[in-house]
């Protein structure tokens, strides 16, 4: 990577107006969420030229909308998934130990039994760890990085969630997964990576009359259109690949989660993990989540046609989630506890092309279409995959459209602010801004005016966002690249010193 990683206004102006110029490329991606932006950094990276487009923002739809984890495979397992579930432990080992250190960090599960059952339950889940643990193993995640499973005490439970029944409670039993401090920073780190390979990353421009062989483009900040020719075409609209692709059939599932105060929990920094009665291997969880808060999810239903661009909470998902998790706390969750809610919607796949049955029970594994029409759509999959989706993707546009281009590298390619995890404390910068920026933070922390702001957000981070990370309206700064747009009260004052952020 020796081009310049920043993205900014002055930037997408001039790489339109060139595109304008020159609209022969080879490969346009179509969507701007954590695949768009892999295969963007996959094509660049083998050196294709490469143009991303998003009539929104950076990660605007689903890919902001995750549980922030990164995923080893467990729940996989226990269906029998056995080829998804090592993908999984794979693409987590590389994100962790080598993609974004920075980004990412172990997780402890905390998983608290109690009579009566406990013995079968704990006996289960054990199992059922301990074969995630084989997977660490087999793609060779230290264990120093993520620990074996182990047996927790009833006091050990206490101590690792505080807020967690007593009644009843006989031990848990602990796991370890991988998180991500943001998913939307994720997707904003990618996208500059592939911009200093050479990729154009264009927000706020839609795709229109999209073929195989190109589309018309439209700034949606202007108005202005214009015509691109590509070799390759690469549908990665997520939820609306239908709409790119009328031959693409997906049947989008929600994933509910709920916004607690983590003081609420004990201020445990543990995922406190619940079993959903009858239900075989799903479980309801609580994530750590920035600005004092935890996240508590997840749903799985279907979505209905509708596709909005926000999707919204029904209240049988909040109180199903409030029941589930409340079940295991000292003093149950009530309404009045919810700060806020987000859900995002799961570009599923229809299997066989055939519509019904449970969303729960739709594959995640990614599929790479070739339509008629000669479009390359990469839809299914996980926010924990991307890297193997994109490399699938690309793999495709080359064999279809005889590319010339040379092998994938992004399973070596760290992202912009990687930096080997044990040595992220040789960064002279605060922790927080490590944990966000990698070896940015320092730079971050020499911008003019330090101030705190919302949550401890400071104008430093803002006037960051602006001049590097793209963010083209303060809602983009609020909502995707600070994330205080998720509480109301704290986005109506982030959207005040964003408004002044770009004023300055």
């Amino acid at each position: 990577m020796n081009g310049d990683t920043r993205l900014h206004a002055a930037r997408r102006a001039r790489e339109l107006a060139d595109l304008g110029d020159d609209g022969d490329i080879d490969v346009l991606v179509i969507g701007g969420g954590i695949t768009g932006a892999g295969l963007a950094l996959d094509a660049a990276s083998r050196g294709l030229s490469t143009v991303l487009v998003d009539r929104e923002d950076l990660a605007f739809g689903t890919s902001r909308w995750s549980s922030k984890l990164v995923h080893g495979g467990l729940r996989y397992l226990a269906s029998g998934r056995f080829g998804i579930a090592h993908e999984s432990a794979a693409e987590r080992h590389l994100l962790m130990t080598r993609i974004a250190p920075h980004l990412t960090r172990p997780l402890a599960q905390v998983m608290p039994l109690f009579a009566p059952g406990h013995l079968s339950r704990g006996a289960y889940v054990g199992a059922g760890y301990l074969l995630g643990d084989v997977l660490r193993r087999s793609v060779h995640t230290p264990a120093g990085l993520l620990r074996r499973p182990a047996r927790l005490t009833r006091d050990g439970v206490v101590r690792a969630v505080p807020g967690v029944r007593r009644d009843g409670l006989r031990g848990g039993v602990l796991g370890w997964d991988g998180q991500l401090i943001d998913d939307a920073r994720l997707v904003v780190a990618v996208a500059r990576t592939a911009a200093g390979h050479g990729a154009r990353i264009l927000t706020r421009v839609a795709a229109t009359a999209v073929t195989g062989d190109g589309a018309t483009l439209r700034d949606q900040l202007t108005g202005h259109t214009l015509a691109v020719r590509a070799r390759a075409v690469v549908n990665a609209a997520g939820v609306w690949a239908g709409e790119v692709e009328p031959s693409v059939a997906l049947r989008p599932s929600r994933g509910t989660h709920l916004v607690l105060d983590a003081a609420r929990l004990g201020g445990a920094d543990v995922s406190l993990t619940v079993p959903i009665p009858g239900a075989r291997g799903r479980v309801v969880f609580t994530v750590p989540a920035p600005h004092g808060r935890v996240y508590v999810g997840l749903t799985d239903v279907a979505a209905g046609d509708e596709v909005p661009d926000v999707p919204a909470a029904t209240d049988a998902e909040i109180d199903f989630l409030l029941e589930t998790a409340g079940a295991a706390l000292e003093v149950p969750l009530e309404r009045s506890d919810v700060r806020a809610t987000f859900a995002g919607l799961r570009p599923l796949l229809v299997p066989d092309g055939e519509p019904g049955g449970d969303t729960a029970d739709i594959s995640r594994r990614h599929a790479v279409l070739v339509a008629p029409s000669g479009v390359i759509s990469v839809v299914g999959g996980k926010l924990t995959t991307y890297r193997r989706m994109a490399q699938d993707g690309i793999d495709a546009a080359v064999a279809h459209r005889g590319l010339a281009a040379g092998p994938c590298v992004t399973a070596r390619l760290p992202l912009v602010g990687a930096w080997p995890r044990e040595r992220l404390s040789d960064i002279a910068a605060a922790p927080r801004l490590v944990r966000r920026y990698g070896t940015e933070a320092p730079v971050v922390a020499g911008l003019p005016d330090g101030r705190d702001g919302p949550r401890g957000v400071t104008a430093q981070e803002l006037a960051w966002g602006i001049a590097a990370e793209g963010a083209l309206t303060p809602e983009d700064l609020v909502d995707r690249r600070t994330r205080l747009g998720l509480v109301e009260e704290d986005r109506a004052e982030g959207l005040v010193a964003a408004v002044a952020a770009f004023a300055r």
